[in-house]
């Protein structure tokens, strides 16, 4: 899955250009850039391991979501908001899990207005086969070490505390 290697690197020749012109504005503007390409890559890495399986990322979550819970069903609107999507994107992702016999959905027996979605054992056994593919695979990081890897997620929860997607917590305080 190696990707190939730029000699020149668009995202530091910008910043060059913005430190130019806006040098205020240049790292931000690089941090922003550069968090978006990255998105890309590990989205079409992850894309890779997964479309084996039949699977689209947004799949794969909803199907380990499902998963891991207690009962192997969660109401509809609550996956959207672990998910971090609108309600319409659950539900096309569950329509197609649904058609793939990996997914039912069923009226809740608690309330009738709430819509459950749950795993089926085919479900079930696809999200773990996907899982090791994706454990194998590093999740599309081979080389970046789990030390690394931890540090990365914290400075982007620092990203997500500050504009004010996730509650600060003591262990996000500089030491």
């Amino acid at each position: 899955m190696a990707d190939s290697v730029n000699s020149l690197d668009p995202i530091a020749e910008a910043h060059h250009q913005w430190s130019a012109r806006w040098p205020e504005h240049a790292d931000r503007m690089a941090a922003v850039t550069s968090v978006m390409r990255v998105q890309q890559l590990l989205l079409s890495r992850i894309e890779a391991v997964l479309k084996p399986h039949g699977l689209t990322f947004a799949a794969y979550e909803a199907l380990r979501l499902l998963a891991f819970t207690r009962s192997g069903a969660l109401p509809m609107g609550k996956m959207g908001v672990r998910l971090m999507v609108h309600p319409a994107s659950v539900t096309n992702v569950i329509g197609r899990l649904e058609q793939r016999g990996l997914v039912r959905r069923s009226p809740s027996p608690d309330d009738r207005r709430i819509v459950l979605a749950e795993i089926t054992p085919a479900g079930r056994e696809l999200a773990e086969e996907a899982t090791e593919a994706l454990h194998e695979a590093s999740f599309g990081l081979p080389d970046v070490t789990s030390e690394q890897a931890t540090g990365l997620t914290a400075a982007l929860r620092a990203v997500r505390v500050a504009v004010g997607e996730v509650e600060p917590q003591p262990e996000d305080s500089p030491a």
